[in-house]
């Protein structure tokens, strides 16, 4: 058996795993967002550890002899977020997560300061990194700065109250703007820029190596043996492993709070000036590409939430009954938390176009699933640009059940969808896979396979005529209206 931990921004998802890829049991645990000033995100992290415990405390109530046998542990979760301890490991101050917009001006600082920072990195300093946000930290919050003896993302926060260890893995700490991706090493002239020192970072593993052990304290409390808890790797890394996303020009587009376009690759291909990220992936001597949309699944629950739906199942009813042979006069553009690929621009905001006495939730609702599709479309345009390879996209997160959205997103981005057995289960199943990897001393490439195909959903003909002209306006939209965030 395996235990698969994922810290998402919504929840905690704990699972169970048994050597055939058979889901045992599954529990999970709500978590909230703090937005205290424009353009913040923030969570407590012992909130986290909370609903970790809450997870876990209902896989004991009802799966107790399945928590004895697992062997292995493997972690998962939202990339990014800046979570500081100080000297005594104690929280500092609030962790800025993925989806915060204040740095905006601190990741030019940090390009300025050390002119190689793309070459390094493979990336474009964005706001959603955790490194603009440390000199955020030093410009405002000084004392709090100086107080900062470990800076930890998400999962390695919860790592560390498991183990007692500082460590991290390739995938997830690409995405601090601190490693130098080619090398899968930390790059001390990224933390110099940025006035920090090595010996702030966790030690780095590769997603299939062993961090440490959980300690006797937390195994007895969960129920469990002192097993090893392994590496692992950020969210979107563990979720192509749990769907079989490991190999060259393989993608999936993943619908949870965020949105993410991934594609595999072989080598390291950056191309940090159109906005498309390089990380390394949570497999070794393996990289991989990405386009991210700030929200996805999150908008999608908001206009729910605004068109007084009890929930987002009740609100989809309404618009599978709408007319698809013909374009919709709203469109929506999904900027709720400002934007990355292509944009790079945090301050973007959430708009509604094409209002009429006759717009109803329904027509609201398809709006955003179409304007998130076209921010997809986007994405898959910055990747082709920068030269990659797309092949077979298979579909994962929250957001995969609805079989409407399906048909939409591969109406708009021209392309098949495989939906595959595991996809729902997203990153914490590739977690639980990881860590298969590790106790049984396997392959990786022959653990992390692709699922078994569920169905395939098609670009529909008659959608495919008019989605085109529909994407064009959006992207007009939003050149109209950038001066004006």
């Amino acid at each position: 058996m395996y235990l698969g931990i994922d810290l998402g921004t919504s929840g905690v998802k704990v699972i169970i795993l048994d050597d055939n890829d058979s889901l045992i049991a599954q529990a999970s645990s709500s978590l909230e967002v703090s937005r205290p000033a424009a353009l913040w995100s923030e969570q407590d992290p012992a909130s986290w550890w909370r609903a970790t415990n809450d997870a876990i405390t209902t896989l004991q109530a009802s799966n107790s002899d399945d928590l004895l046998q697992v062997s292995a542990v493997g972690l998962s979760g939202q990339m990014h977020g800046a979570t500081l301890l100080d000297d005594d490991n104690q929280i500092i101050r609030p962790a800025i997560l993925w989806n915060d917009g204040r740095s905006e001006k601190q990741c030019k600082t940090i390009e300025a300061k050390e002119p190689k920072a793309r070459l390094i990195t493979g990336n474009m300093a964005m706001p959603g990194f955790t490194a603009p946000k440390l000199v955020w930290l030093k410009e405002h919050e000084p004392d709090n700065f100086n107080r900062v003896a470990k800076i930890l993302l998400p999962k390695d926060y919860l790592r560390f109250l498991m183990t007692g260890d500082f460590a991290s893995d390739m995938s997830d700490s690409a995405g601090t703007l601190w490693l130098d991706v080619e090398k899968r090493q930390w790059s001390l002239s990224m933390l110099k820029a940025t006035d920090l020192t090595i010996e702030q970072m966790p030690q780095l593993y590769e997603g299939t190596e062993i961090t440490g052990y959980l300690s006797k304290e937390i195994a007895t409390q969960w129920g469990m043996n002192p097993v090893p808890v392994v590496a692992g790797g950020g969210d979107n890394a563990a979720g192509a492993a749990g769907i079989g996303v490991i190999n060259p020009n393989e993608a999936f587009l993943s619908l949870g709070t965020s949105g993410v376009y991934f594609v595999a690759n072989e080598a390291y291909l950056p191309n940090p000036d159109s906005a498309v990220h390089t990380f390394c992936h949570c497999i070794p001597n393996t990289w991989h590409q990405m386009s991210v949309i700030l929200s996805a699944a999150s908008c999608l629950t908001w206009v729910t939430q605004l068109t007084g739906y009890a929930d987002e199942k009740s609100l989809l009813e309404q618009v599978e009954k709408l007319d698809f042979s013909i374009p919709s006069p709203v469109i929506f553009l999904p900027y709720l938390s400002g934007e990355r690929t292509p944009h790079n621009n945090p301050n973007a905001q959430g708009v509604f176009f094409g209002l009429g006495h006759n717009t109803d939730a329904a027509e609201l609702g398809r709006a955003v699933l179409e304007g998130i599709a076209y921010a997809f479309a986007d994405g898959q345009e910055a990747l082709l640009a920068a030269g990659t390879k797309i092949e077979n996209v298979s579909v994962i997160g929250g957001g995969s059940k609805s079989k409407l959205w399906g048909r939409i997103l591969a109406s708009v981005l021209n392309k098949p969808l495989t939906y595959r057995n595991g996809g729902e289960m997203g990153p914490a199943f590739g977690a639980a896979r990881l860590a298969k990897v590790v106790v049984n001393k396997l392959n990786a490439t022959d653990v992390c396979q692709a699922g078994e195909i569920k169905y395939v959903i098609e670009p529909d003909e008659i959608m495919t005529v008019f989605y085109p002209a529909q994407h064009r306006k959006y992207q007009a939209l939003y050149k109209s209206l950038e001066t004006f965030f």
